[in-house]
């Protein structure tokens, strides 16, 4: 067997090796997970979901409810269930806001498996954030062509030179490869 077929046989042995390892720590992930809740400051609740064996994010489909009570026991919020939050993977919030008052929320996951965590969360609105008036489409537009003026042609010029350098190694390997093949006359 010649040198450029072994080199290809061991690329492709070592590509299943990855893939192999990925499924197996992707079978290790599952199992008890851990719920993290916090308020957020205002009136929201913040659960994040990780797996209780080594910390890491799920990324499997999370199915929660969150239930609240205040702290006087007068009155009840929800349940209501979570959901996945745009600022992260493994982020989770109630579909609906607390409201005003002192609470302990009790968050219970059945999926992936089943845990629940309790806090105690205030909330309340959020006092002294500055305000900032409203982005117009013409301010859009100023800020588009800042952007526009202040970039450059590098990060082009830099994917031009990573290309060539590749396409180049690329050439030379071959060259070697057909240099070692022709027969010596």
């Amino acid at each position: 067997m010649n040198k450029a077929l072994r080199y290809a046989l061991a690329v492709v042995l070592a590509g299943l090796g990855l893939l192999l390892g990925a499924q197996q720590a992707t079978a290790a992930a599952d199992g008890p997970i851990k719920l993290q809740v916090v308020g957020d400051g205002g009136r929201n609740v913040n659960v994040l979901v990780t797996w209780k064996k080594d910390g890491s994010p799920v990324t499997d489909v999370v199915a929660a409810t969150l239930f609240a009570e205040s702290a006087d026991g007068s009155r009840t919020f929800g349940p209501v269930p979570l959901m996945s939050a745009p600022e992260g993977q493994n982020l989770y919030n109630p579909a609906e806001l607390l409201p005003d008052g002192e609470w302990k929320v009790t968050v219970k996951a059945t999926k992936p498996s089943k845990a629940q965590a309790s806090v105690k969360v205030t909330s309340g609105e959020v006092a002294n954030v500055p305000t900032t008036e409203p982005l117009t489409t013409a301010k859009m537009a100023e800020r588009t062509v800042a952007a526009e003026e202040s970039s450059s042609g590098l990060p082009l010029l830099q994917i031009g030179i990573i290309g060539g350098a590749v396409v180049a190694a690329v050439v030379v390997f071959f060259v070697l490869v057909r240099s070692r093949r022709a027969p010596v006359r």
